[in-house]
């Protein structure tokens, strides 16, 4: 006879590291009894835990328990999710204790426990729509980010009427930890954190419930302060990735128009996957007079140096000469004022990784002036192009994977049939975009999915040169040089 929902997710609590034993197993049935309702409902074929806790979800909606809601599913769905994960205190142990094995060992164990017990939302992450594009810096990834949680219309309802809070004080808080979730908030019962020193201070290591890439870590710190690139900043980069070395670790920039969105709390982004700015090659080497530093300019449309040396401390005295010299460089040949009226524009997004047995580290230069002709940025996306990507151009994105806003999948199938002639209903910021593709491509209903794809990647290639400080062509790449000059 087959078990009923509740039964197989009592054995799954049980065969997990939770902290629960088959001695528990009546106290572990009451437990989930607490939150869905008495009652073990009808015998059921599913086996994954996201499936059953689905179903206990509906058990409790028909046991009254809860009201059938996405923020109230999602709190629910996570308290059960809960009860199968490993508490912060043995999680961390059973982490540092596969960390005597190998790096390797640690985090493949605490990424797919994070993928069980369902806070990586791999169901949502599978609906991201992936491709390559060639373009002259090698191929860029595209991504339409689908997996975007869907909106409460609740939540929404009750933002105004809500009290303010300040706890936690933000998503990327340890105090995130367990947290129950509320309308506007997310639910976090089943999150974890792993506890480590980087370079002295204690930190937190966890994965992003939304990945844009394999094993898509985040590192906070645990000290509130807001984000700050400095030389500390590159001693952290380097130490993660000592602690992690088949990982590498990037830091968004610390302004505005050219930074993350999460600039109020310290942290960085890392992970297992190879950027197509890593593929890039040096388009010509630079001496910085370092003994034992190779360095060079990366050939990407965003202006980037690459450093490279055995000795860490080389690669982060070198990351921050070009940091702290390029905070105060200004160029307006080219438009690049590192001060107007006392506002700063000027700071770096530094990337580090172990290349064998080098330290290797890339430093993209970052200008957020904005002027009359480009309110939005004069190194940021311009106009023409925002009509595919118009949002800031972080950390990933300055790698070469694009992070291209959901309405894209709807939008660019309009533009499919305009092309082809056929009624639609395409939105009138596209119509100057196709048109120009009907005059260089030809469609029919065999290619224009294929081809209209690679062109939002060409696109793509466009923001990243509208990015770029220093263009690629004699004009700005003799303006790069001019910087360089400096750094000797």
């Amino acid at each position: 006879m087959s078990q009923s929902a509740v039964e197989k997710f009592v054995d799954l609590i049980i065969k997990s590291d939770s902290p629960y034993s088959d001695v528990d197993r009546i106290y572990v049935t009451n437990l989930i009894f607490r939150l869905i309702g008495d009652g073990f409902g009808e015998p059921t074929e599913d086996s994954s835990a996201v499936d059953l806790a689905n179903d206990l979800v509906d058990l409790a909606i028909e046991h009254g328990k809860v009201e059938d809601s996405i923020t109230n599913r999602e709190i629910l769905e996570d308290q059960l999710m809960d009860l199968l994960t490993p508490i912060p205190s043995t999680l961390n142990q059973i982490f540092w204790n596969k960390y005597q094995q190998s790096p390797d060992a640690a985090t493949d164990y605490f990424y797919h426990m994070s993928q069980d017990n369902d806070y990586i939302k791999t169901r949502a992450i599978a609906k991201n729509i992936s491709y390559e594009t060639k373009t002259d810096y090698g191929n860029l990834e595209i991504t339409i980010n689908l997996s975007k949680p869907e909106k409460d219309p609740k939540a929404i309802a009750a933002a105004g009427r809500a009290k303010s809070t300040s706890y936690p004080v933000g998503p990327l808080a340890i105090e995130n930890e367990g947290y129950l979730g509320r309308l506007g908030y997310p639910a976090r019962s089943n999150h974890r954190v792993i506890r480590m020193m980087i370079n002295g201070e204690p930190w937190g290591f966890q994965y992003s419930p939304y990945a844009y890439f394999g094993e898509h870590a985040i590192f906070l710190n645990q000290k509130h302060v807001p984000m700050s690139i400095d030389q500390r900043t590159f001693v952290n980069l380097v130490d993660i990735i000592k602690q992690f070395p088949h990982y590498f670790v990037g830091s968004n920039a610390d302004l505005p128009i050219v930074g993350g969105s999460l600039l109020a709390q310290d942290h960085y982004q890392g992970g297992r996957h190879t950027f197509p700015m890593m593929k890039a090659k040096i388009d010509r080497p630079v001496d910085l007079g370092i003994d034992g530093l190779s360095a060079g300019i990366v050939k990407w449309p965003m202006a980037t140096i690459r450093l490279v040396s055995k000795d860490a401390n080389k690669v982060v005295n070198a990351a921050n000469r070009i940091a702290e010299t390029w905070k105060n460089y200004s160029d307006e040949s080219v438009d690049i004022r590192a001060y107007t009226d006392g506002t700063r524009h000027h700071t770096v997004t530094p990337i580090a990784r172990m290349n064998d047995d080098q330290f290797e580290m890339d430093i993209v230069l970052r200008d957020n002036q904005t002027s009359d002709k480009y309110p939005d940025g004069i190194f940021h996306p311009h106009q023409d192009v925002q009509h595919i990507k118009k949002e800031n151009i972080g950390l990933i994105e300055v790698m070469g994977r694009a992070i291209l806003p959901a309405r894209l999948k709807t939008e660019m199938k309009e533009v499919e049939k305009y092309v082809l002639g056929e009624d639609n209903q395409i939105a009138d910021y596209h119509k100057p975009w196709a048109d120009e593709l009907m005059k260089r491509d030809h469609f029919t209903k065999d290619n224009v999915e294929e081809v209209v794809d690679q062109e939002v990647g060409k696109v793509f290639g466009r923001v990243l040169e509208d990015a770029g400080v220093y263009k690629w062509d004699d004009k700005g790449q003799a303006a790069f040089d001019r910087f360089i000059e400096q750094l000797k």
